[in-house]
């Protein structure tokens, strides 16, 4: 009934891959894009303005409300920092107005907060809202990164030429390396590549980068939502296999606690976040979220299953009439047997509850020692099933029934 094909050999397999120590397990944090985007008008907007004030506030709400006490460390600014031109040595330079205690300042403000920063530039001439980028200053960039004591590097892709981004990416990756300073380094080398037709070399991104991305950026609604589910399940065969601790898939931000998700909706996307080993970075207005979504963003069971030790990147595993499964290994392991999280989702739009029953072995759990069974949202324990077991979930529309199997072995009798 149910197709399961999970390589797991080959999603171990020897990787060539980026080792600065870093991003062991998906990075988790706040990033301002999604949410704030460009707003530079301070004058008008100040309490929304891409500013030193925004990211100091949303510092201290994730120490204040908890979020960095579930993982949430990296506070990342994005696109609209910079000021239209370098200085006479050819430096970066934040906007004065909007910025005036400087970078290396605002990194030290969420340092003594027990947090991380990071920073956003562009492999190009500009940035993508026409600020300046790193070509022609790589060298001097990542020193200046590393002055400022940045934790995080984000390096979009807008103004360049793809097939530059495989001596561009890697070049700057060295230079962060050269500093000594340790930076997780995220990349758009491959979504780039791909719009352009050009086949990503994701071993030399791997070699390089400690998170990617492969697809469209992700917009305040359900079809964005929906459109990035929908291209990780169908290129899963290409995609899954480049992650791992250290390297990741980045399908892009939570947009949790915004306008355009629904409850269900929400708990979908954090679910199948969770499932594909993603990062996990809010783009959200900390102040006002309501506490429905909070309570999703702080689910510490769903949250353990994104940030799993092993980094096995999950798999759609059924797809029909608007049912989907995906399935991610997770630890604890008993001989070959993995525990597993489950994700049912409901994409019919007919607007009444859909029953899924499926037994555990169809489901890929052939364990003959069993597996404990928990809802991760309804915090229900079902105890210990076994393969033969059907179980049967009722998923709400566009949302989410989320399951943990965990393995059972000889001695927990």
């Amino acid at each position: 009934m149910y197709r399961y094909i999970f390589l797991i050999g080959a999603l171990n397999a020897i990787c060539h891959c980026l080792e600065n120590g870093l991003a062991r397990t998906p990075p988790m944090g706040w990033l301002s894009w999604e949410r704030f985007r460009c707003n530079t008008d301070c004058a008008n907007d100040p309490d929304n303005c891409i500013s030193e004030r925004l990211f100091q506030v949303m510092a201290d709400l994730l120490v204040t409300e908890g979020y960095a006490s579930v993982g949430y460390e990296y506070v990342n600014i994005d696109d609209c920092w910079l000021e239209r031109r370098r200085d006479i040595d050819g430096k970066l330079l934040a906007d004065h107005k909007r910025f005036p205690s400087g970078i290396k300042a605002l990194s030290d403000y969420i340092h003594s907060r027990g947090l991380k920063f990071g920073i956003y530039e562009d492999y190009g001439n500009f940035t993508c809202a026409g600020y300046p980028g790193i070509i022609g200053y790589e060298e001097t960039d990542a020193l200046q990164f590393a002055e400022w004591d940045v934790d995080y590097v984000k390096l979009d892709g807008c103004y360049a030429l793809p097939y530059d981004m495989d001596r561009g990416y890697t070049q700057f990756g060295r230079f962060l390396n050269r500093t000594g300073k340790a930076m997780v380094y995220s990349c758009s080398w491959p979504v780039y590549q791909i719009y352009a037709g050009i086949q990503p070399n994701f071993s030399a991104i791997q070699t390089h980068c400690n998170l990617w991305r492969n697809f469209d950026d992700i917009q305040d609604s359900w079809a964005s939502v929906e459109n990035i589910i929908d291209y990780y399940g169908n290129n899963q065969d290409l995609i899954a296999p480049n992650a791992g601790p250290g390297h990741w898939n980045d399908p892009d931000m939570l947009i949790i606690g915004n306008f355009g998700l629904s409850y269900e909706q929400a708990k979908t996307q954090f679910a199948i976040w969770s499932i594909l080993a993603a990062p996990l970075l809010m783009s959200v207005d900390l102040r006002t979220i309501r506490p429905e979504f909070k309570e999703i963003l702080l689910n510490r069971k769903i949250i353990s299953v994104d940030q799993d030790p092993l980094g096995i990147q999950g798999r759609r595993i059924y797809k029909h009439k608007g049912i989907e499964i995906w399935s991610k290994p997770i630890s604890p392991v008993y001989q070959n047997f993995y525990s597993y999280a489950l994700a049912f989702i409901n994409r019919r739009t007919d607007g009444t509850p859909s029953d899924i029953s499926v037994t555990l072995k169809e489901l890929g759990l052939i364990n003959n020692y069993g597996y404990r069974v928990e809802d991760l949202y309804e915090n229900i324990n079902y105890g210990i099933l076994f393969p033969k077991t059907k179980i049967k979930v009722k998923v709400n529309p566009s949302g989410v029934v989320m399951l943990k199997g965990e393995t059972q072995n000889i001695n927990q009798f």
